[in-house]
């Protein structure tokens, strides 16, 4: 039987960890919360990516929504200073400023101190990556605002259990440098249906419906929004043409405004926000809204 000599064993050797080393994976990135001010949760890979310029809208041009803005700004002004402070559920009709209003917030309280907070954004679909997320940043070193959008819950959809026990009722419960934010277009974050279909087929229908809707007693602090009335509607829309400089002798802009609403059926800022764009397009002038 031959025998390999030293000599002739190291460089073997030497080739197959370089092969090995070829195969593995690289080793992934480390998620560093000093590198933006805001950052999008990639749960396959569990990876913090940087969003340096955020989508949103000054807080100033939020108009009718005054309570919702004062109230939210607070909790989440306690929050960044290390005071105690709630999770949050914004309710209530589409394109009435819910995620403008996290996301203008956030930016409010970090122009006031900057760096003070940092914004996560985790879709919907990886709400069960969420413990994850929250060892991720629990030892980050800063403040995180984690904000989820558009957040409901359908039928044989189970991941809201995981929710509840990150939210308040789990061991470690949510870290300290963390708070959770969310917007629905339901207030108790299930279908109508759901609710019904649990009361007519749970063997215990009382507990089984308040099994789904305590999710959102998770959350301490609940605020509700509405479509604007047409006075509302119009401020919106000034304030925008003000700030890009939509200034147009030729244009009636409250006449435009009033057949823009109707036509879409419903007056929000959403709404606005899409006439204003399309005014801007037509006189040709670029957006710019800070």
């Amino acid at each position: 039987m031959m025998t390999m000599s030293e000599d002739q064993f190291t460089p073997l050797l030497s080739r197959i960890a370089d092969a090995l080393d070829r195969l593995a994976p690289p080793a992934a990135a480390g998620n560093n919360l000093t590198a933006a001010d805001a950052f999008v949760w990639q749960a396959d890979g569990d990876r913090l990516v940087p969003v340096h310029k955020v989508n949103r809208i000054p807080i100033d041009l939020l108009k009718g929504i005054d309570r919702q803005t004062e109230t939210l700004f607070d909790n989440t002004r306690r929050f960044a200073t290390g005071l105690p402070a709630n999770n949050a559920l914004l309710w209530g009709a589409r394109g009435t400023g819910k995620s403008s209003l996290v996301k203008a917030v956030h930016a409010e309280i970090n122009r006031q101190t900057p760096g003070i907070l940092a914004l996560v954004e985790l879709h919907r679909e990886d709400i069960s990556s969420l413990p994850r997320l929250l060892s991720t940043v629990r030892d980050g070193g800063r403040n995180c605002l984690i904000f989820c959008d558009d957040l409901s819950f359908d039928a044989l959809d189970d991941s809201y259990k995981s929710l509840k026990a990150v939210l308040e009722g789990g061991v470690e419960g949510r870290p300290d440098n963390v708070i959770f934010y969310a917007t629905s277009n339901r207030r108790h974050l299930m279908a109508r249906d759901m609710i019904e279909n649990e009361r007519s087929t749970a063997i215990h229908t009382s507990e089984a419906v308040e099994e789904k809707v305590s999710l959102s007693d998770r959350f301490g602090l609940w605020l509700g929004f509405h479509n604007c009335d047409q006075k509302t509607f119009f401020a919106i829309i000034e304030g925008y043409a003000r700030r890009i400089g939509l200034d147009d002798p030729s244009i009636n802009l409250e006449a435009e405004a009033k057949e823009w609403a109707v036509t879409r059926g419903a007056r929000s800022g959403r709404v606005a926000w899409q006439y204003i764009q399309d005014l801007a397009g037509r006189l040709g002038k670029p957006i710019d809204l800070e």
